[in-house]
């Protein structure tokens, strides 16, 4: 680039030298251009003193290059007869300099795509003679300086992505000379002002991404120069579309996706009659109820109508886009509730080709075969997921030289895919035929013609040999061949490909064999790896380590030293699941290498000794799962240090000790605590209690003794009430191809209806106190309450006494109360009648008394729910109380012939016929004037009166049996 610039005796005069010119009067440089082009750039600092005595310059350019980060000279304030500075694409970073204010004759400045931050200096507000201002792309904060408002000559005015916030300025509609205004992409809030309609001059824009609400101004309508309109993705704009678009005659493009608009689309014929670019995505409550008007925009090329969930139903509709498509480039109607593609299509196949290049029709009900796609020769990119397609994917598809990705997942599609359907998709860069009953048939010498970034064919039937034809993809990003039943070695030239993967899934396979140590390093921040539900053995070795996350369960990993212990740089592991495998003896004490663990699980191996010291190193940690070991002693002090921890599984080991006070104190995020079944002792701690967050507290199957603290009020996420039934606590694990870097798919071991169950992510439905099998004493706290949303309460096999408190009552959430088996006195409150959710009640074996409640819920539990009370009685146990009649059949019941239930089909009964009596007499009244008819309507009231009387003393009777036995 300065190749010309040398001090010798053939280029001592500048004005020769590239990217330089000067003034032929006065031999003054006014121009410097030295912009880059990649790989030719310049870097490092800018030298001063080579640019301070070019005071005379009008035109500097130095964009495209590489400042490395470095702050804008102010010094460049001192160009006063500049007349064009553009510093874009350079990685320059710190403030704008507000010494730019001094360019009086600036007419032209771009800043675009570097690292700026702060705030837009007011000064600018004093280069009057500014046409275009470009500062997009960079980190500038707070909001647009008034003084914008006193560029009028200004024309170009680029915002966008940045952080700017506040309420877009009303000076800015003082711009009557813009023609370009954008200001999308960034946290701008308030409406839209209705003086945008006096920027007559307008013809771009672009006001995205922000949280703008309110509607659309109909002042909008009078910008009728406009030819770029795009609003979308300001979530709280609402309304309709205003009626006066039908004036943008000049409209081009226009983008209203993802607002919450409603009503119908005003748009019609001839309104918008050069329009080439129309998206609505994301506007659930428009209605199309007349597609004609698609009629009209002949000259569109891009159509995007996603979740517009109408338009399957909607008249003409497919009418329209079988003529639009002839024409169309992309068309996306995804979430259309479309049921045919056929009508998408028929139009197109009767043309010798379409220049359709992208169709998505995901994620809607088309049924039946892919048709015949020979005549799209342009088609690029091609989207039919999740929908009911069934039979063979047609090879038609293999003519599609084009084609660059295809999406096929989640339909009923079946039969064998062979080289065939591939060979001529020499571009193809994206294939995903994830959950069909596909078969992929490749002789084992195949190359395939393409190198793909993108491969699913999860579900699919790619074994049992593990796909050799994988070794030349070497651009593979997203790889994920999981339960694709493959029963194979995984042969050592794969996990080389780790290097470029980012995410890779192959569970539920059976893959054999030990991933060898190899020295690379894994340099993706975001490498996601999830290999569980095989047969892998041997150690996890070291290079892993700088992945993002890791899943290797139910496996039969052996060992951990090397990948914990081995010397290596710093780590980016997040996630580690290793439960699940064949992980014995001592845990390794060198847990600081992986302190940015943010997930650990080590459950379901055979892990011996103490916990270690180091892993109090891991303060990121947000989730400790230990569960089902062999681990001995107390718990490590250290742990306190894990403050960020949601979840702590410790269950099922052999741990001892009293319950340290310190998990209360400074693990105070706690949701899910389990340490169920160990050797702890001592009492509850009451620093418990300092849990407000916790969902699920198991302390059960220990050795704790002493009260339950009447704190536990404290529990204030337990106190938000929440509808919530069995089917859906009782949740299952989320595939593996659901997860994502930044989640975790928890789960924890829990008593549910008697009986040990596991539940994924547990957290997010159920709430849960479970102190069973201790030797806890004292009463059962009335505190327990106030926690309405308490879900499972289990204080059974304790020592407890006393009388059951009659606030249980309170917990309408309740589905699990057991108390079985302690030593509770006294009656049964009525109160537990009321909770209507109750599917499982034990109070057996205690010392309870009385009569058992008849109500609601308690009525439909047997006798084994009240079992082991001697001194109870009532229906429940077919046992009579004191002063009762013998438990049989009720007197009343012969004479009215009704089941148990009668009661309410009397009420019932009473209720129609008091009903037909007053719509009779309303209805026919006039006509009962006459004698004859009035005569007889008096007989039927007689008859029906008598009648009701009788099921009245029934029923009364009946009642009153009810209520003594």
């Amino acid at each position: 680039m300065l190749s010309t610039w040398r001090d010798d005796e053939n280029n001592r005069d500048c004005c020769k030298w590239k990217g330089l010119q000067c003034n032929n009067e006065t031999g003054h440089v006014y121009m410097l251009d030295l912009h880059g082009h990649y790989p030719q750039r310049l870097s490092g600092l800018i030298n001063i003193s080579s640019l301070i005595d070019l005071q005379n310059i009008e035109y500097l350019n130095l964009s495209n290059n590489d400042f490395e980060g470095s702050y804008i000279p102010k010094f460049m304030g001192s160009f006063t007869n500049l007349k064009y500075l553009d510093l874009s694409w350079s990685r320059f970073g710190g403030r704008i300099p507000y010494e730019l204010g001094n360019l009086s004759k600036l007419e032209y400045l771009d800043l675009k795509w570097n690292s700026l931050d702060g705030a837009i200096p007011s000064q600018l507000g004093k280069l009057t003679s500014l046409q275009h201002l470009d500062l997009s792309l960079n980190s500038l904060s707070g909001e647009i300086p008034s003084e914008v408002g006193v560029l009028t000559s200004l024309q170009h005015l680029d915002l966008s992505g940045n952080y700017l916030r506040g309420e877009i300025p009303s000076e800015v509609e003082k711009l009557t000379s813009l023609r370009h205004l954008d200001l999308s992409f960034n946290s701008f809030r308030g409406e839209i002002h209705s003086e945008v309609g006096m920027l007559t001059s307008l013809q771009h824009l672009d006001l995205r991404g922000n949280s703008l609400l309110g509607e659309i101004p109909s002042e909008v309508g009078k910008l009728t120069a406009l030819r770029y309109l795009d609003l979308s993705y300001n979530v709280a704009i609402h309304g309709e579309i205003p009626y006066h678009f039908k004036n943008l005659s000049q409209l081009q493009y226009l983008c209203l996706g993802g607002l919450n608009l409603s009503g119908p689309i005003p748009f019609r014929a001839g309104n918008l009659p050069i329009l080439h670019t129309l998206r609505l995505e994301g506007n659930f409550d428009l209605k199309i109820n007349d597609a004609q008007w698609l009629s009209s925009l002949s000259f569109l090329t891009t159509l995007g109508l996603t979740s517009l969930h109408n338009l399957g139903s909607s008249r003409y509709w497919q009418q329209m886009i079988g003529e639009l498509i002839t024409n169309l480039r992309e068309l996306s109607l995804v979430d259309c509730n479309l049921t045919d593609e056929s009508v998408v299509l028929s139009a197109s196949l009767q043309n010798s080709s379409s220049p359709l290049v992208t169709l998505n029709l995901n994620d809607n009900s088309l049924e039946g075969p892919i048709p015949n796609l020979s005549n799209f020769t342009s088609l690029r990119t091609l989207h039919l997921s999740n929908n009911r397609l069934t039979g063979e994917i047609p090879k038609s598809i293999g003519l599609l030289h084009e084609l660059e990705s295809l999406h096929l997942q989640d339909n009923y599609l079946e039969g064998d895919i062979n080289e065939w359907h591939l060979t001529n998709l020499s571009k193809l860069e994206e294939l995903d035929l994830t959950d069909n009953s596909l078969s992929l048939k490749f002789g084992t010498t195949w190359v395939p013609p393409f190198q793909l970034y993108n491969l699913g064919l999860a579900s699919c039937k790619l074994g049992p040999s593990f796909p050799s034809w994988l070794q030349n993809q070497s651009h593979l990003v997203f790889l994920d061949i999981s339960d694709a039943g493959i029963d194979d070695f995984v042969p050592d030239w794969f996990w080389n490909k780790l290097q470029s993967i980012s995410l890779m899934n192959m569970s539920y396979n059976t893959l054999k064999g030990t991933i060898p140590n190899l020295p690379i390093k894994l340099t993706d921040d975001n490498k996601l790896i999830v290999l569980n539900s095989n047969q892998l053995e041997g150690e996890i070795p070291a290079f892993l380590s700088h992945a993002y996350a890791l899943d290797f369960s139910n496996n039969k990993i052996s060992g951990l030293n090397t990948f914990l212990c081995g010397k290596r740089a710093s780590t980016n592991l997040h996630t580690l699941d290793l439960s699940s495998n064949r992980i014995m003896g001592q845990l390794p004490n060198c847990w600081e290498h992986l302190n940015t663990l943010e997930f650990l699980d080590l459950s379901n191996n055979k892990l011996s000794g103490k916990i270690p010291q180091s892993m109090g190193t891991l303060v990121n940690l947000e989730a400790l799962v230990l569960r089902h070991n062999n681990f001995i002693g107390d718990l490590p002090f250290t742990l306190k240090n894990c403050t960020r921890l949601d979840i702590l599984d410790l269950s099922e080991n052999l741990l001892s000790g009293p319950i340290p006070s310190w998990i209360g104190q400074s693990l105070q995020q706690l949701q899910i605590l389990s340490l169920r079944v160990n050797h702890f002792n001592g009492s509850v701690p009451v620093h418990l209690c300092y849990l407000r967050q916790i969902h699920i507290l198991d302390l059960s199957r220990n050795n704790l003794s002493k009260g339950i603290p009447t704190c536990l009020r404290n529990f204030t996420a337990m106190m938000e009430s929440r509808v919530i039934t069995s089917q859906i606590v009782r949740g299952r694990r989320i595939s593996s191809r659901s997860i994502s870097p930044l989640i975790y798919d928890s789960n924890v071991l829990l008593m549910w209806k008697g009986q040990d169950h596991m539940y994924w992510n547990p957290e997010n439905l159920l709430k849960s106190i479970d102190l069973s099998s201790n030797h806890l004493t004292g009463e059962v706290p009335k505190e327990l309450g106030y926690l309405l949303g308490l879900v499972s309460l289990n204080l059974s096999r304790n020592n407890l006494h006393g009388q059951i408190p009659s606030e249980i009552g309170n917990l309408n959430s309740l589905e699990f109360l057991d108390l079985s088996r302690n030593h509770i006195s006294g009656k049964i409150p009525s109160t537990l009648s009321k909770i209507d959710r109750l599917a499982v009640l034990d109070l057996s074996n205690n010392d309870l008394n009385g009569r058992i409640p008849w109500g609601r819920q308690l009525q439909t539990f047997d006798g084994s729910s009240f079992e082991g009370n001697t001194n109870l009685c009532g229906q429940q146990l077919n046992k009579s109380c004191p002063g009762d009649k013998p438990i049989g059949t009720p007197e009343g019941e012969a004479v009215a012939g009704e089941d148990e239930d009668s009661i309410f089909y009397g009420a019932l009964y009473m209720s129609l016929g008091l009903g037909f009596f007053a719509g009779f007499w309303g209805l026919l009244g006039p006509i009962l004037l006459w004698q004859p008819w009035r005569i007889a309507y008096l007989k039927f009231l007689n008859r029906l009166t008598d009648y009701i009387l009788l099921m009245v003393e029934v029923n009364m009777a009946k009642c009153h049996m009810w209520f003594k036995g």
